[in-house]
């Protein structure tokens, strides 16, 4: 049996705003902590990151395909952005 994925959108606020990311991993505590030790994706370095929404799939296949979906679907993040601004 394959190893479940997820797909996860990380957020870290910034003068203008809300920022996301989208990823996939096989753990998404260890990802998380990588982000925030500067040693995640080069566009995620340099800020501190949380995590605001997580997915799990069946296979690191399905994750991945479920992340380039996400990846291209901006209504969305941004749907997401907003409710933290808000609750900020």
């Amino acid at each position: 049996m394959a190893a479940a994925g997820f797909v996860y959108i990380i957020a870290t606020a910034t003068r203008g705003g809300c920022k996301t990311y989208v990823g996939w991993t096989l753990n998404p505590d260890r990802r998380l902590g990588q982000h925030n030790a500067g040693k995640g994706a080069k566009s995620t370095r340099g800020h501190v990151w949380h995590m605001i929404y997580l997915e799990r799939h069946e296979s690191r296949q399905a994750a991945m395909s479920r992340e380039w979906h996400l990846k291209r679907d901006r209504a969305f993040r941004k749907q997401l952005a907003q409710l933290l601004d808000e609750r900020a």
